[in-house]
């Protein structure tokens, strides 16, 4: 295989994963990491993609760089609709406990699941027990999604609404979240990086996610394969404060080594 040709396909790699590592290359194409590295050099400097370390990563993804919620839900939709419906199966089928829902394009596939589910009520006696489903959400598009669901008892926090992603933010949102203690919490990220932990790029948002993790009883983090191996500008987690992560890819070597440590469990959907 010529050199360009080659160049393209890790090009195409890069876009397609979110993220490519240097070993990964080397097995893929049977080249040696040094000559992975200068066609990485080669590509970075055509400003196709951005070098990290240990691999690649699109040249647009910037530790700040954050796209809206809109633009966010037109992305990999499909990878999405099944990481959310291996979290629906994580909620009790009898609607009984309380949830946390966190902002984001993942999480409101997720609530879009269940905003259309009716609950099994129907208990062994075939009385329907008075227990229903709490949701809390500091989401608009998510509040949106399950307000209309006369089995759940939706809760929302309040706060700064930020338009990027349509959800409260500040000091009050985190007070309101830390009084909390939710059974589980679903929780977006930008990325999840073995020695970074869970990040996102604005400080508030993250101010939040801290506070969702820290209340809940049981974390699980919602996050297709292009946020795998990234760093963004706020850690808001270590790998050790998560308990369970659905994507849809298997993570990277390195990434999956570090969430074994952590004791996290892994599903892939």
């Amino acid at each position: 295989m010529f050199a360009e040709e080659r160049q393209q396909l890790i090009s195409e790699l890069v876009a397609e994963r979110g993220r490519v590592s240097v070993t990964d290359l080397a097995d893929r194409f049977s080249i040696t990491t040094e000559t992975v590295r200068r066609d990485l050099a080669v590509l970075e400097s055509a400003g196709n993609l951005r070098r990290v370390h240990g691999g690649a990563v699109p040249s647009d993804r910037l530790s700040t760089r954050e796209e809206s919620v809109v633009e966010r839900a037109i992305q990999r939709q499909q990878e999405k609709v099944r990481i959310a419906e291996a979290a629906l199966a994580l909620i009790p089928a009898n609607g009984a406990g309380s949830i946390l829902i966190d902002a984001g394009s993942t999480t409101e596939a997720l609530a879009r699941l269940l905003g259309q589910r009716t609950p099994n009520t129907a208990s062994a006696n075939g009385n329907t027990p008075s227990e229903e489903l709490v949701v809390i959400t500091h989401a608009i598009p998510i509040a949106a999604r399950l307000s209309g669901n006369p089995h759940i008892a939706l809760q929302t926090l309040g706060g700064r609404v930020r338009g990027l992603t349509q959800a409260a933010v500040g000091q009050s949102t985190v007070d309101a979240a830390s009084r909390l203690r939710p059974d589980i919490a679903f929780v977006g990220a930008n990325g999840i990086h073995a020695t970074f932990g869970l990040s996102t790029p604005d400080p508030e948002e993250a101010a939040v996610k801290a506070a969702f993790v820290t209340s809940a009883r049981r974390v699980v983090v919602l996050a297709d394969s292009s946020k795998l191996d990234a760093e963004t500008l706020v850690q808001f987690a270590a790998l050790k404060d998560v308990d369970t992560v659905i994507t849809d890819h298997e993570p990277s070597e390195e990434l999956s080594a570090a969430l074994a440590e952590a004791g996290v469990d892994v599903v892939i959907a």
